[in-house]
């Protein structure tokens, strides 16, 4: 099955939610950046996530998610769009730690309990959108629910897990985001909160073959959900051999001349997907060329 995430209402409208199945997404970032199973989790995590919140937005619009926590891991850089693409990484991709007394992944050890998380949201005006919090767990999905709560004044309930195999392969992973809507009656809210008391870690949940369909109705009550739509979302770098030449370009002739005088040629390697672009002597003398006629 192939990875997608749904976006539905629930009680009447009441209720706004996302689910999604990102195993195949996490696997494809996994293989990419090689990292190790904490890694994996706290990434997969904050990309169920991020491409869940990019699917709140229209047309063009995307977003950027950087997760700076005091752990080893360091910096999580997530970038999505309203398209279902999305891409990520992590500053140090080998960590891993024993599991924690849940017999989970120890994400909150890996990621940090003191540090921001910030996203930022491009939606075509002059001024970006920036909300900034606190870490508040290191777990992710809690920080997310306060980012929610707090930046964007939305009631909101979020839920990520990634399951990895003794390979460190992703067997499984995904999440959810509930919000409520102005106007929820008391009566939705408990139902919702006895359900999310309840039900098991959404990672297991998804490992048992749940679609993003099932996993809402046993988030929110099978007769209580809408399916409004369904979208496929994919790991997606927008790099290219381009980008990297202008890149090149912009710094300019004497350090571009400095790279064929000292190599000979140059390498350029993407952060988000690893992805290396090689440039010759013969093409490096070209873009000095057009940096010359800048």
């Amino acid at each position: 099955m192939s990875d997608y995430l749904v976006k539905a209402l629930a009680y009447d409208g009441q209720v706004r939610a996302y689910a999604v199945r990102s195993t195949e997404t996490v696997s494809e970032a996994q293989r990419r950046h090689y990292t190790w199973p904490t890694a994996s989790a706290a990434l997969g995590r904050a990309m169920s996530a991020g491409v869940m919140m990019g699917a709140m937005l229209k047309g063009e619009d995307k977003l950027t998610i950087k997760v700076e926590g005091d752990g080893p891991l360091g910096l999580i850089l997530v970038d999505s769009n309203s398209k279902g693409e999305v891409r990520g990484y992590v500053t140090n991709p080998q960590i891993h730690f024993d599991l924690n007394e849940h017999g989970k992944l120890d994400v909150r050890r890996a990621v940090g309990t003191s540090g921001t998380l910030t996203v930022v949201k491009d939606l075509g005006m002059r001024e970006h959108f920036t909300g900034q919090v606190p870490i508040v767990s290191g777990e992710l999905g809690e920080d997310f629910t306060y980012y929610f709560v707090t930046s964007e004044q939305v009631p909101s309930s979020v839920g990520v897990g990634v399951l990895v195999n003794p390979d460190n392969s992703i067997l499984a992973a995904g999440g959810f985001i509930i919000q409520l809507m102005p106007g929820t009656s008391d009566e939705t809210i408990t139902k919702i909160e006895e359900r999310l008391k309840t039900i098991p870690p959404v990672s297991k949940l998804i490992e048992k073959g749940l679609t993003p369909e099932q996993l809402l109705e046993e988030l929110l009550g099978k007769d209580e959900v809408k399916i409004l739509e369904k979208m496929p979302i994919k790991f997606q770098c927008r790099c290219s051999k381009e980008r990297f030449s202008n890149a090149i370009i912009s710094l300019g002739v004497s350090e571009i001349q400095e790279m064929i005088d000292e190599d000979g040629k140059a390498e350029a390697q993407c952060h988000f997907c690893n992805e290396k672009y090689h440039f010759s002597k013969e093409e490096l003398e070209q873009l000095k060329q057009e940096a010359s006629n800048e």
